[in-house]
């Protein structure tokens, strides 16, 4: 059972951790027709969409209510109302996402009650959703603004059963956590509709941020989860959440309507979606695909092809703590030591983790701890970090700005694992030296005589006549 700790410093050094807004604002490009709306400065929205610009390499909807000085200290009603109504006018969304940065959150501004102001001034705007949900950069980190979004979605779209519901038992919602890429959602539409089933993702970035190209222009997301789908997750026989993250989600999603839910910590690894495999089973009523089940044979096989090169690594690993516990998890279950495990907020899974300590610091402290290691895990902030220290980096997580396909990579199901194995394998076996001819050419000052024989001159036989 790991020990959390908390690093002592006055301040981050090498952040590792983003800020709630953008995490909150990632969860609203999952939802179709919708534009994010950070309420607070340019400043807070620039950096965030250059972030995300860097990562997808895709044009990014996000917006900002553009906060003054003057009019973080008078309030921003005026801002909100006038981004609201600009918003309405020229991009014509059908949800505008409104997530509160720092300095608006510091001054305490009241967003739900001028959101009541702008509905009442504004009636021409009814039809349009408008979700708000407090995500100071101060406090907590990115997954947790994805969390709060993806709840506060539920609260407003999904309908509140106050009576019984006929449910229709091939429909299953799925909560994704923020460390699953498009790819990773494409993937898990693909093994949950194997078994005959119905997933409908909230939120469903696989739609909106997976790189394909529209037919025609569109200011606000692409695709995503639409309100219809929203409205219908009442009805489903099960929800099905990833990462401890979604938990709250889950548990306001089954309040409100009923439908009962699984949670799967990590989907990363031969043993939980083991588990996925037999639950899907059991709720469809049907026998685990035959593709699934050669999936399942080729990881095993792959296991014990890679973890001769996993055997005894020793592997630092700095990330938010859902993707942290999965990638940690698969890596001691592939026989590869966590030498250092630094993540940016708390969660419950991380004590579950097999290593003595997990700080929640920054990439100065990963550094520190990851020095001597055989390979570096962490964004690409953390390559600076990787040449100093002279350790490889696999760069896992977001931002993954400085490669290509950061939003197809594949770590969930039977080949995401395998797919990790491969990638990570091959990283150790390029370090492994490769022996040439200089190899085994030895000098005469490396060349010893054992037995404490002197060695014998050579006698010049003469010719005999």
């Amino acid at each position: 059972m790991a020990k959390v700790e908390v690093t002592k410093k006055a301040c981050a050094v090498n952040p590792l951790k983003m800020s709630q807004p953008i995490g909150g604002a990632l969860a609203f490009m999952g939802v179709q027709g919708c534009m994010p709306l950070l309420h607070g400065s340019q400043g807070c929205t620039s950096f965030g969409l250059v972030l995300f610009v860097r990562h997808f390499k895709e044009a990014i909807p996000l917006q900002t209510t553009a906060m003054s000085e003057v009019a973080t200290v008078l309030g921003g009603l005026e801002n909100v109302e006038e981004a609201i109504v600009n918003i309405a006018k020229r991009a014509k969304p059908e949800v505008i996402g409104i997530c509160s940065t720092g300095v608006t959150e510091t001054k305490g501004d009241d967003v739900d009650g001028y959101i009541q102001l702008v509905r009442q001034r504004h009636p021409e705007l009814d039809h349009m959703g408008i979700v708000y949900v407090s995500t100071p950069d101060f406090k907590d980190a990115f997954q947790d603004g994805w969390e709060k979004a993806v709840a506060k979605l539920i609260e407003v779209f999904v309908p509140k059963n106050d009576g019984p519901v006929q449910r229709a038992p091939q429909r299953v919602n799925v909560l994704p956590g923020c460390h699953l890429t498009p790819g990773d959602i494409d993937e898990l539409r693909d093994i949950i509709e194997a078994f005959g089933l119905e997933p409908a993702f909230l939120p469903d970035l696989s739609g909106s941020l997976d790189g394909h190209l529209p037919e025609d222009f569109t200011p606000t997301t692409l695709g995503g989860t639409s309100r219809e789908t929203m409205a219908a997750m009442g009805s489903a026989a099960w929800t099905i959440a990833v990462g401890e993250q979604m938990r709250l989600a889950a548990t306001t999603l089954e309040k409100r309507t009923g439908v009962p839910f699984v949670l799967f910590d990590r989907l990363t690894g031969l043993a939980p979606n083991d588990e996925l495999m037999g639950f899907l089973a059991r709720i469809s009523g049907r026998p685990v695909p035959t593709k699934l089940k050669r999936q399942r044979g080729q990881l095993v096989d792959a296991m014990l092809d890679g973890h001769f090169h996993f055997g005894g690594k020793n592997i630092a690993v700095g990330a938010e703590p859902d993707l942290l516990y999965a990638i940690g998890s698969w890596l001691t279950e592939m026989g590869a030591h966590l030498q250092a495990a630094v993540t940016t907020t708390h969660s419950p899974v991380l004590e579950k983790l097999a290593i003595d300590e997990v700080l929640i610091g920054d990439l100065e402290d990963l550094e520190i701890r990851g020095k001597g290691a055989d390979l570096l895990m962490t964004h690409s902030h953390g390559r600076q970090a990787s040449e100093r220290l002279g350790v490889p980096l696999f760069r896992l997580g977001l931002p993954n700005f400085d490669r290509l396909g950061a939003g197809h990579e594949l770590t969930v199901g039977y080949r995401g694992t395998r797919t990790l194995i491969f990638t990570v394998g091959n990283m150790f076996i390029a370090q492994t030296h490769e022996p040439n001819p200089d190899t085994w050419r030895q000098s005469e000052e490396d060349v010893h005589h054992f037995g404490g024989e002197a060695e014998r001159e050579l006698v010049q036989l003469a010719p005999v006549a």
